[in-house]
């Protein structure tokens, strides 16, 4: 595995106040005519913002495009994958947001930027936003017992289905044995009904003592989240994010997925190769869990909220209660665990939290994959470093254990790397940055 690097300080020097005056600049969400008028308007506007500026910018930006292109390239041609969605987040800048590789294996249409996929367990990480946001509204609080919104839910004894909270069933903590009743959820049940089935479940630790991955109980947030504000959570995700971000290829069920011509399509492997298999309809009953659908594009526009580039929607204190460790995921057996520098993994609401060792100072990522449908994705947000990459997959390709710490890596390396006589004979020096 790659060892993990530090971007190099004077770069970071240039494009902190660059990144945080600017919000696209070779622009992924406007027309060509649109960035120059920003560009120029900024020129004017901004004194950190010059010419020289923008040229680094545009060059770093052109590498970082030739070294991700010659990556996923070389994944194509080796079998890896079939294609791929890209977006990577600077700052306030979506600096990437493309496409790599075919829809389909059986056809030329190429993924493009605003190719859409579906997140499977990605979608942990809106729910979990989305109930900080409703906790910082009053609406609801992490103490709320499940059972108080939900009456036929019921866990263990009536003593132990007492004390599961809203918080336990967002960090992965409800006691319950690994993955119970997700087999329900992709039979199609609704989650009224998995809910009253928990009662045949035996608890395996108290509530909030032990992580235990789960799909059903989780998604029950979003149950929790619908009694408490008399809204559906498709609604709620939709006014309070979707909307405001101008997230407009994204979508919630399995109807607007089908109807979309724009849409990489799942695969798996044969013996010739990776074959185009069927969309299905799972995991749309269990919205929280896994139901939701987006591009690279509006991944890209998410990754600036988490960042904390978006505080007219959420203000970066509502955030961070979603990222607090909850729970210790123990053991050397996941992969992320055996990423270079690793130190340490928790769940927090929707969330894994991961501490690891960047130039002997102890660094943060918050982290999510997922798998549907034969879907296959990972997202990472690294708060130090003010970045997001989020890679969506339309194969389930090993290639997702490792393109997290892989794209890490390329960033680094681009933005370190001297790729311009203007970087080296006029270093642009930087002596505050308004947030």
């Amino acid at each position: 595995m790659h060892k993990l690097k530090a971007l190099g300080k004077p770069t970071v020097l240039v494009f902190a106040t660059f990144f945080l005056t600017l919000s696209v600049v070779r622009s992924v969400t406007t027309s060509e005519e649109e960035s120059a008028t920003i560009l120029k308007e900024k020129i004017k506007t901004e004194p950190t913002v010059d010419k020289k500026t923008i040229k680094i910018y545009k060059e770093h930006q052109q590498a970082l495009n030739d070294a991700l292109s010659d990556y996923f390239k070389k994944a194509i041609a080796s079998g890896d994958i079939v294609g791929a969605g890209v977006s990577i987040v600077k700052g306030d800048s979506i600096v990437i947001s493309s496409g790599f590789g075919k829809k389909s294996a059986g056809l030329s249409d190429k993924v493009n930027g605003e190719t859409v996929f579906r997140l499977g367990s990605l979608s942990k990480g809106f729910a979990g936003v989305l109930a900080a946001k409703l906790k910082s509204e009053g609406v609801l609080d992490w103490s709320d017992k499940v059972n108080d919104y939900i009456p036929e839910f019921q866990l263990g004894d009536s003593i132990n289905t007492n004390k599961i909270t809203l918080a336990n069933i967002l960090s992965q903590t409800s006691g319950t044995p690994y993955h119970s009743y997700t087999n329900l959820v992709e039979a199609g049940l609704s989650l009224t009904e998995i809910a009253k089935r928990f009662k045949d479940v035996t608890p395996i630790s108290e509530p909030g003592e032990l992580y235990s991955y789960q799909n059903a109980m989780f998604a029950l947030s979003g149950e929790v989240m619908e009694k408490s504000t008399n809204q559906d959570i498709r609604t709620l995700l939709n006014t309070k994010f979707f909307k405001p971000l101008g997230m407009n290829t994204i979508s919630m069920d399995y109807e607007t997925l089908g109807r979309n011509k724009n849409v990489a399509l799942p695969h798996v492997r044969s013996r010739k190769g990776w074959r185009t298999s069927r969309l299905n309809d799972h995991y749309y009953n269990a919205l929280a869990a896994g139901g939701i659908n987006a591009s690279a594009l509006d991944m890209g526009k998410w990754m600036r909220l988490l960042l904390g580039r978006r505080p007219e929607i959420m203000n970066k204190s509502a955030l961070d209660q979603a990222f607090k460790p909850f729970i210790e995921i123990k053991g050397r057996s996941k992969y992320y665990q055996r990423w270079s520098g690793h130190l340490s993994s928790y769940y927090g609401f929707g969330w894994r939290i991961h501490k690891f060792q960047e130039n002997d100072e102890e660094k943060t990522m918050l982290h999510h994959g997922g798998s549907v449908n034969n879907y296959r994705n990972e997202i990472a947000v690294y708060p130090d470093a003010d970045l997001g990459i989020c890679v969506l997959l339309n194969s389930n390709s090993r290639l997702a254990q490792t393109v997290i710490p892989d794209l890490y890596k390329i960033i680094n390396e681009v933005f370190n790397g001297d790729h311009s006589e203007t970087a080296t004979e006029h270093p642009i020096q930087v002596t505050s940055a308004s947030h």
